[in-house]
C-alpha cells in the first residue's frame, strides 16, 4: 500500500480484537506456536526456498505460512502491549 496504508488498516482491523482479550487470552496468545508438524513443514520450505527450489505450488504454500506468521506476530506484539498496560490478577 501506498503512504503507510497498510500500518492504518492493520491497527484498524486489529485492535478491536486486541481490546477484547483478557489478561489470560492475551498471554494464552503470546505463548503460541506453531505445531511440531507445521513449524517442520515451515522449516523444509524455508530452506527449498534459500536453495531456490520451490515449484510454484510450494512458493504459494511457504509465502501464506509468512504471511500469517507475520499477521500473528503483530497480534502478539499487540497482545504484549496490552497485557503491560493491565494490572497483574
Amino acid at each position: 500500500m501506498k503512504n503507510g496504508g497498510e500500518p492504518r488498516v492493520l491497527k484498524r482491523l486489529l485492535d478491536p480484537i486486541i481490546r477484547c482479550l483478557s489478561p489470560e487470552g492475551a498471554r494464552t496468545l503470546m505463548e503460541m506456536r506453531a505445531d511440531p508438524v507445521a513449524q517442520a513443514r515451515i522449516d523444509e520450505l524455508a530452506e527449498k526456498c534459500n536453495e531456490g527450489r520451490l515449484s510454484p505450488e510450494e512458493r504459494s504454500e511457504y509465502e501464506t505460512y509468512v504471511h500469517v506468521g507475520n499477521l500473528i506476530a503483530i497480534l502478539q506484539a499487540k497482545a504484549r502491549v496490552r497485557f503491560k498496560q493491565q494490572p497483574a490478577s
